[in-house]
């Protein structure tokens, strides 16, 4: 079995990756560090950026996740700044931006970003398209009760439960990238 070090703060992403990459044979350890985030608009510098902070820090090849909910009628916001816009206004801020919107397009993004400090950190990305619900749906962290997936039946990622989630996710996309890349 393979092993890989995953460093961030959330365990609900630890939960995910344990999930998703233990079915590719590689095992998680979950290192808990205060990174530096850089400021940009594109997740994968950001992502890149702390990988190589991490693996510097941690002194062994690690993986860092970063994810946004990009909604196209605000421009991509929140974007990068998903995790800030989470903490501040909630979903209930985003619905609120929202309420006299039509186009609720949008897509979910995530980069994982692996490095080895023997050369660039390198990015795999994992996208789900999908729009903004008009309400929240279901219980579970972040923006899940407020997005659904296109051509998943109108489900909240909230309301189709962890196991269901995690078979369509663009976190689910980004690691299986990886872990085909890594197991090479």
């Amino acid at each position: 079995m393979s092993k890989i070090i995953f460093v961030t703060g959330n365990l609900n992403k630890v939960r995910e990756a344990n999930q998703i990459l233990g079915s590719f044979r590689i095992d998680v350890e979950h290192v808990n560090l205060r990174l530096n985030e850089i400021q940009s608009d594109r997740l994968e510098e950001i992502a890149k950026a702390s990988a190589l902070e991490a693996t510097h820090q941690v002194g062994k090849p690690v993986i860092v996740e970063d994810s946004g909910l990009f909604i196209k009628s605000l421009g991509g916001f929140p974007g990068p700044f998903s995790s800030y816009v989470q903490r501040t206004i909630g979903n209930r801020g985003i619905l609120k931006l929202m309420r006299e919107i039509d186009d609720r397009e949008s897509c979910f993004k995530s980069v994982v970003a692996y490095c080895d400090g023997k050369r660039k950190a390198l990015s795999f990305t994992g996208e789900v398209r999908g729009k903004i619900s008009h309400k929240e749906r279901g219980k579970v962290w972040g923006f899940d009760p407020i997005f659904i997936p296109d051509g998943e039946g109108g489900e909240t990622y909230a309301e189709m439960g962890a196991v269901e989630k995690n078979r369509i996710s663009h976190r689910r996309r980004a690691l299986e990238k990886f872990a085909k890349w890594y197991l090479k």
